[in-house]
């Protein structure tokens, strides 16, 4: 791909290597008001490229252009059409715009496409605009105050009202200066867009070129794109490589944030053909297509429309138009001007973030009727609110810290993991240890900190309980803590939570075992009776010990499984084979007797152990696995062998 090839972005500056600092500005007005001979004018770039543009004398598809008037900071123009037919490629281009570049002829004033463009470039979030009246040179002084006088009208009460307007003339060169200057002072005030972000580039245009093959092309709306890199093509998720980039004209390794980026790519999918314009260019695995949007919905007041539940809808986000229908919550009706939560149900799966802008145009006839803010990029499907889920919302429409307290708490008990924060939350920022305050963080996941304490309260009151009816038992195992929190949680949060607790001397984790501080199983008066009988029968059976039933029926009360269990957890008694019960006495007295009398002998198998320990096979075979356990034998390939001395160093 070479430089002079790429015909998305033409224009007289292709020397001047694109800085770090990217700007788009974009043209917006009614059709024949002249915002292509503007920007030609501006650019000596006729941004009008199709034989058809040129024949019939209208703007079909996005014009793009490098501008940099040496006043202050150059940036890309991208001219879109004013016909309503092509409202929906405005809108695409629209959707990357820093600042606006608003035309209005001067011979017929304000029109209805200005009016649709306005709308669009102000649901779309466009920070600054600057006002150029054209072919001012057709008409006299006290006209031109009219129509100067009509657009600060129709900029009243917009974020737009201080914004300047200058009357200019392509023909005769009039006020083209002063157009430049202002151009340059609205740029100095336009929002910085950062690199060290998420990349994405919506795909506006594809083309094939020989010697570069697939050539995707779009503005940069974040991060930085490399050459060589691998990326993923949205909403399919294919891959594919970046085998060159252009920024404006110019040959690049990287391209950022705000820049007009070009990008051939190579791989099969692209060689299938499988790229096109709507498509999603990104570098990160955080991004998942979705069929459905939750965000806050503002009706266009003055549109004539009104906007309900199970309407059907164009929706334009990025470069795309899908269909969907609207599904509102706690209300009928969307009245104009009110932001009101709403999901949008699509026909298509579309690529987006929280924060993102969208306009929805009706059905038939085709307009603009409302515009929104993306809260949910991939939401579950809803038919109503919770209030919990209201109130998130509305936190993730504040952007940062709150966003992402709003999709924390839309997480839940299965928590939000840190590296979706750029795509749910819409942060734009590398680290999360300054979110402590907000949100709790356990290993990579985040979670509300209401979660968090109720989830504390659930393990606090499960161990509560277990010591109320189990209070011979140490605590209750952790894996049984899980227990207490909902199936959906995250699969760690019962440990993490535990070891929280902990920390705060608020529970005792020993073993695997978590007790409240100061807990200590104890026996009455009835339960030490019955562990003396237990251990006397124990005592008396030797290491033939009984198993559970045959030891119930011998002491005959239906206390002696959590007897045992207590005994067990002071270290008297022991399961041997989860099956038979033997005092730690008469292992210790085995232990020995194996040692002084088989001690240093290799080799030896089951009968020569029971010339020493006179027990049947059924419990010599777990007393072996315990002696093997504590390291006094040894089992190898041609039997077992005896340790010389005692574990520790005792004999």
């Amino acid at each position: 791909m070479t430089p002079a090839a790429d015909g998305d972005i033409p224009g007289a500056h292709r020397d001047e290597r694109p800085g770090e600092a990217g700007l788009i500005l974009g043209t917006a007005g009614h059709i024949d008001h002249g915002k292509t001979a503007l920007v030609q004018a501006l650019t000596g770039v006729d941004t009008d490229r199709l034989a058809e543009e040129k024949r019939r004398g209208i703007t079909i598809e996005l014009g793009f252009a490098r501008y940099a008037s040496g006043e202050g900071p150059g940036f890309g123009i991208v001219d879109v059409p004013g016909h309503e037919g092509f409202v929906r490629t405005m809108v695409a281009g629209a959707s990357g715009m820093d600042l606006v570049l608003m035309v209005v002829a001067a011979d017929e004033g304000v029109m209805p496409q200005t009016r649709e463009h306005l709308a669009i470039v102000r649901m779309l979030g466009v920070g600054g605009m600057v006002v150029a009246i054209t072919k001012a040179d057709l008409v006299d002084e006290e006209w031109l105050e009219l129509v100067d006088d009509e657009v600060r009208e129709l900029l009243a009460e917009t974020p737009y009202e201080a914004a300047e307007i200058v009357p200019t003339s392509v023909r005769t060169g009039v006020g083209l200066p002063d157009l430049a200057r202002a151009i340059s002072r609205c740029a100095e005030q336009a929002r910085t867009r950062t690199t060290d972000d998420l990349a994405r580039l919506p795909v506006d245009r594809v083309f094939a070129m020989e010697g570069a093959g697939t050539v995707v092309t779009g503005t940069l709306w974040s991060g930085r794109l490399s050459r060589g890199s691998v990326v993923r093509i949205l909403p399919r998720g294919d891959e594919a490589r970046i085998r060159a980039l252009q920024v404006h004209g110019v040959q690049v390794d990287e391209a950022v944030a705000g820049q007009r980026t070009a990008a051939a790519l190579t791989g099969a999918v692209v060689r299938r053909g499988h790229v096109a314009r709507g498509d999603v260019i990104v570098s990160s695995r955080s991004w998942s297509p979705s069929h459905m949007l939750t965000v806050s919905l503002t009706a266009l007041a003055g549109s004539g429309w009104r906007i309900e539940t199970g309407q059907r809808v164009r929706v334009h986000l990025g470069t795309v138009e899908v269909m969907g229908r609207v599904v509102l919550f706690g209300v009928d009706e969307a009245v104009p001007g009110e932001p009101v939560p709403a999901q949008l149900r699509l026909e298509s799966p579309v690529v987006a973030r929280c924060g993102d802008r969208l306009v929805v145009r009706s059905y038939s006839p085709v307009t603009t009727i409302a515009g929104g803010t993306v809260l949910e990029p991939a939401p579950p499907k809803r038919k109503r609110l919770a209030p919990s889920d209201r109130d998130a919302l509305e936190a993730l429409s504040r952007s940062g810290r709150q966003a992402v307290l709003g999709a924390a708490g839309l997480a839940g008990w299965a928590g939000l993991e840190v590296g979706a924060l750029g795509v749910v939350a819409g942060w734009r920022r590398g680290a999360s240890d300054d979110l402590a305050d907000v949100v709790w963080r356990l290993d990579g996941v985040l979670f509300d900190r209401g979660i968090v304490a109720a989830g504390e309260e659930k393990l606090l009151r499960l161990v509560r309980r277990h010591h109320r009816v189990h209070p011979l038992e140490p605590g209750v195992a952790l894996s049984a803590l899980r227990t207490a929190l909902p199936e959906r949680a995250h699969p760690r949060l019962a440990d993490g939570l535990a070891s929280r607790l902990a920390a705060r001397s608020r529970l005792v984790v020993e073993r695997k075992i978590a007790r409240l501080p100061g807990f200590e199983p104890t026996l009455s008066p009835a339960e030490e009776q019955l562990a003396e009988r237990i251990l006397e029968v124990l005592h008396d059976a030797g290491l033939k010990g009984p198993d559970t039933s045959e030891l119930q029926e011998a002491v005959d009360d239906p206390g002696t499984g959590a007897v045992l269990r207590y005994l067990a957890t002071q270290g008297r008694v022991r399961m041997l084979g989860d099956l038979y019960w033997v005092t730690t006495v008469a292992l210790g007295r085995a232990a020995t007797r194996v040692l002084e009398e088989l001690g240093g002998r290799e080799g030896l198998g089951p009968a020569d152990f029971r010339e020493v320990l006179p027990v049947t096979r059924k419990h010599l075979i777990p007393i072996l696995a315990w002696l093997d356990a504590r390291g006094v034998t040894q089992r190898l390939d041609d039997g077992r062998r005896v340790s010389r001395r005692a574990p520790g160093g005792t004999a």
